[in-house]
């Protein structure tokens, strides 16, 4: 049975939304399950007043990871469009003026350092400073509730992380609100229009729902899949295969003689007990035609996740230890910017356990044991504000 989704059950909620000036936080993923209409049209045509429209990273139509977006009006409507990922990250009081309600309808994929989740916070803060309500129309962690990594020291929070999550975190954006009011002790005007025929267990082709692009670097279920532990690549100079057809799927670099690495990984997948079927791997030649290394020919491993509920991050982390081991004068660790110190690899695992395993100071067994208390501790703490069972 398909799951109905938030966004779908508008009209039962009519009382929330007649006769209020809505500022609506979207972009292409507000979309109806049939793609017949955006999130916009389904509030106009149900004679709703969205007054203002809000977007995340990647606008509204989908620019391109790390792009500034400016304002803009909506083609069709006319409304104006506020961009949260150029001169802001979070409405102003002068940005919510004129507003009765704050709506959210945006696809996440529930992984710490995607930064749709954070674009809700700060504008679940900003209404709850103005006094604004705020719904969240709910929709799928299309990885389950499962929770997977480390959490984020408190003291590296940024964009890319932050809140003490896990990097795979298992909740939806409804419970992740809930999570945020409850770590933050903020207090909200916060209603969540709930799924039906959704469970926490499910995963996205359990949703009976087409794949919903979330960003253009996540064209599948499988990439998104990859993307957690993938990400962590962005921290190093190999290619996550941006700007090819199988990004987060093939790694690589110029300098990787991809026969040697092939082997070093089937090794290291050996000692660590990574051979449970759930994933496989190969040599992998490819151009990326943007990103890193655009234009030149690479050599490294593409993976297929072979299992919906595979844990992709133990794969990522071999990798990178392999290459490590192989090319340690080549491989380049990138510094974070600003005020943070340390590696980005650090901030984008969460500690400096996932360094601690690639330079050989941890054992998989041993980082598995600290994952796994980490997730015991956030489950325990989550577990009022779930959702779904």
């Amino acid at each position: 049975m398909r799951t109905i989704l938030g966004v779908e059950r508008i009209y039962e909620y009519a009382g929330l939304f007649r006769g209020k000036r809505i500022g609506l936080i979207t972009n292409f993923t507000g979309i109806a399950p049939d793609w017949t209409r955006d999130t916009v049209e389904i509030f106009m045509e149900a004679g709703c007043q969205v007054t203002k429209i809000f977007t995340p990273e990647h606008g509204l139509y989908g620019a391109d990871a790390g792009e500034k977006v400016e304002d803009s009006r909506h083609p069709r409507f006319q409304i104006p469009v506020l961009s949260l990922y150029g001169s802001r990250r979070m409405p102003s009081r002068e940005d919510l003026e004129g507003l009765d309600l704050l709506v959210y309808d945006i696809q996440d994929v529930g992984l710490r350092y995607y930064t749709y989740i954070y674009t809700m916070c700060y504008t679940l803060g900003a209404a709850a400073d103005a006094g604004l309500p705020y719904v969240i129309l709910d929709r799928p962690d299309p990885l389950g509730g499962r929770v997977c990594g480390a959490r984020i020291r408190p003291d590296i929070h940024s964009f890319v992380g932050d809140l003490e999550l896990p990097m795979r975190y298992g909740l939806t954006i409804g419970e992740l609100a809930g999570y945020y009011l409850k770590y933050t002790g903020r207090r909200a005007e916060l209603t969540v229009v709930t799924m039906e025929h959704y469970s926490r267990d499910m995963l996205w082709p359990e949703t009976g729902h087409l794949w919903n692009t979330p960003s253009p670097a996540l064209p599948s279920f499988d990439s998104t899949v990859c993307y957690s532990g993938g990400c962590l690549f962005e921290s190093l100079n190999i290619s996550e295969g941006r700007g090819t057809g199988r990004p987060f799927q093939v790694y690589g670099a110029p300098f990787i003689d991809m026969d040697r690495i092939w082997r070093d990984v089937k090794e290291i997948f050996a000692e660590d007990g990574l051979e449970d079927g759930s994933v496989c791997f190969r040599r992998r030649s490819f151009v990326p035609s943007g990103s890193k290394y655009s234009g030149e020919l690479c050599f490294g491993l593409e993976f297929q996740p072979l299992r919906a509920d595979c844990d992709f991050l133990p794969a990522a982390l071999a990798l990178i230890r392999a290459v490590a081991r192989r090319y340690p004068e080549k491989l380049e660790y990138r510094r974070m910017a600003g005020d943070i110190e340390g590696r980005h690899l650090t901030v984008l695992s969460g500690n400096e356990w996932a360094e601690q395993y690639v330079d050989g100071r941890l054992s998989m067994r041993e980082l598995r044991e600290k994952w796994e208390a980490q997730r015991e501790e956030f489950e325990a703490y989550t577990a009022e504000v779930r959702l779904y069972r």
